[in-house]
């Protein structure tokens, strides 16, 4: 699913290693595992704040990857989540 430059499928985030969504529907589901809690963390600022100032500002590009790595990582979490079967009790 989700694309990278590492060829160990490994998410990290800097300047050679960084999470490549598919399409614009895996983009918008990483970035809503991410939004609210920018927005908490970020005083003043919000989620499409940082996206308008990527186009002209490095610092703001390097932000939105390092915080959709961490979605990246999340949606991983997720998925494995879903698939390990429940112990029966």
């Amino acid at each position: 699913m989700m694309r990278t430059h590492s060829k160990e499928g490994v998410v990290q985030s800097n300047s050679h290693h960084f999470v490549r969504p598919v399409d614009d529907t895996e983009r918008a589901y990483l970035e809503s595992l991410i939004r609210e809690e920018y927005d908490r963390c970020r005083v003043g600022e919000a989620f499409d704040d940082i996206k308008r100032r990527m186009a002209f500002s490095r610092e703001d590009q390097g932000l939105y990857r390092d915080w959709m790595a961490v979605a990246a990582n999340r949606a991983k979490a997720l998925r494995e989540a879903t698939l390990m079967p429940v112990a029966a009790e």
